[in-house]
């Protein structure tokens, strides 16, 4: 069913799958980079949605800013204004739904999202799933290449067109500088996963190595062959990992 929420006037586009025999705990999960909550049968968040309900854990998705079917421009996109986002849908979540436990689930970029998340409600979280979190951005926003876009990082343009048609806006780059990915992150102490693959060009594994370092209570996986996308023959590893995570 339809979860959309408002942030600071702009419609954020979601949607609500409860499981057909509720345990209580709801997952919000979180798409990445010029991605969108998924709406193919083929797309992650979709598949994970549906081996999450069939625990019984209900699903809400949706579409960050400047992205699917949410309001926003993309040129205006940040790391900031995402995780304001899911900071709205965590609190109408938790307004609406009631739910016992919360989990956060995200991939790529959601998932550095969800780990900062989890780190300012460290209170709130029940457990954290990071699927080829992409906490590289920092690193290369501040060497002055990310995506395939190259510029001065101590001069970063106003706007950045990309390959795909979409604009990047200079002040992604400027806030990914100076983002507090780890440090955010590590205020949480509850149960973590992290699931990468070895062969991720876009993100490299040591993201999620980093991850593992700091948190108290993480298990990493990485998983041969994977590209950051996760499809794949390897899909179905993460899906399991990921679904046994949150059952156990």
């Amino acid at each position: 069913m339809e979860f959309n929420v408002t942030r600071d006037g702009l419609t954020l586009a979601g949607i609500y799958e409860p499981a057909p025999q509720p345990n209580g705990t709801i997952a919000i999960l979180m798409h990445g980079f010029t991605g969108n909550r998924g709406y193919t049968d083929t797309a992650l968040l979709v598949q994970l949605a549906e081996h999450l309900r069939e625990i019984g854990v209900g699903t809400v998705r949706f579409d960050f800013n400047g992205h699917g079917n949410s309001d926003g421009d993309f040129i205006n996109m940040t790391v900031l204004n995402e995780i304001a986002d899911a900071q709205a849908v965590l609190t109408a979540v938790q307004t609406r739904l009631a739910p016992k436990q919360i989990d956060l689930l995200g991939h790529s970029q959601g998932g550095v999202v969800a780990s900062m998340l989890a780190g300012y409600y460290p209170d709130l979280i029940h457990k954290l799933v990071l699927m080829a979190p992409a906490a590289t951005l920092k690193d290369d926003a501040i060497a002055g290449h990310t995506r395939g876009l190259i510029y001065d990082p101590h001069h970063i343009p106003a706007q950045l067109p990309m390959d795909n048609g979409k604009v990047l806006g200079g002040f992604y780059l400027r806030t990914a500088q100076l983002l507090p990915i780890y440090e955010t992150a590590q205020n949480y102490t509850g149960p973590v996963c992290l699931i990468h693959g070895d062969a991720d060009n876009i993100v490299s594994n040591h993201a999620s190595q980093r991850y593992d370092n700091v948190y108290q209570n993480s298990t990493f996986h990485l998983i041969p062959g994977a590209s950051h996308r996760l499809d794949g023959t390897a899909r179905k590893t993460v899906l399991q990992l990921a679904t046994d995570f949150i059952s156990d």
